[in-house]
């Protein structure tokens, strides 16, 4: 399985803010996006994620295929920990959340309703829906927001068990990940011209 991109353009508000974006990741790797606020990594992901159309090119792999973490942490405050990722396994239609549970030492805090947790323990429980979605592909922005130097490895070790099982991880943050073996990529180079009056109908002159 590869994740590959080619020629994709996006845009944002009807505006083209990345053209041109090529990138391919395989089975087992994981691909880090870096670029300054607003260049439009957000954009891209959820693009690729099948959020959002894109204005130009493909995307190989389907939706269907991916899970999707964005700067939500996608719980359910009156829900406990477990009632939460219970409700996601039952969503894609996985089994126990024992490994998710584990995987970010959320145990102990499993009968807790969510919406008392802290910010960093809410982050934590949302990165666990990833390991019960069962799907390959992750697409991922900015997931360390609000983790500590304990957790940030707790995610990096999640990461490393979602490669080593097949999957492949798609990534954008400014924030060291502790993954030293990602790939990085800057997409700068991919940032789209801005319009021009010729790019604009005369109607509306």
């Amino acid at each position: 399985m590869e994740l590959q991109v080619s020629d994709l353009t996006v845009t944002r508000g009807g505006i083209a803010v990345l053209e041109g974006v090529n990138l391919a990741v395989s089975a087992g790797a994981a691909l880090v996006l870096r670029g300054p606020n607003g260049i439009g990594k957000t954009t891209l992901l959820r693009t690729i994620a099948g959020l959002q159309p894109a204005l130009l090119g493909t995307v190989s792999l389907d939706r269907e295929q991916m899970a999707y973490s964005g700067h939500a942490d996608g719980i359910k405050a009156p829900l406990t920990v477990a009632e939460n990722l219970t409700f996601w396994a039952s969503v894609f239609g996985t089994g126990s959340i024992d490994a998710a549970l584990a995987a970010f030492q959320l145990d102990p805090l499993a009968a807790r309703p969510a919406g008392g947790l802290s910010a960093g323990q809410k982050r934590r429980l949302g990165l666990a829906r990833m390991v019960v979605t069962g799907r390959p592909v992750w697409v991922m922005d900015e997931p360390t927001v609000s983790l500590d130097t304990d957790a940030v490895a707790m995610f990096a070790e999640a990461v490393r068990a979602h490669l080593a099982g097949g999957g492949l991880a798609l990534l954008a943050t400014h924030i060291d990940l502790g993954l030293s073996e990602a790939r990085v990529m800057d997409v700068g180079p991919f940032k789209a011209k801005p319009p021009t009056i010729d790019d604009f109908d005369g109607a509306f002159l």
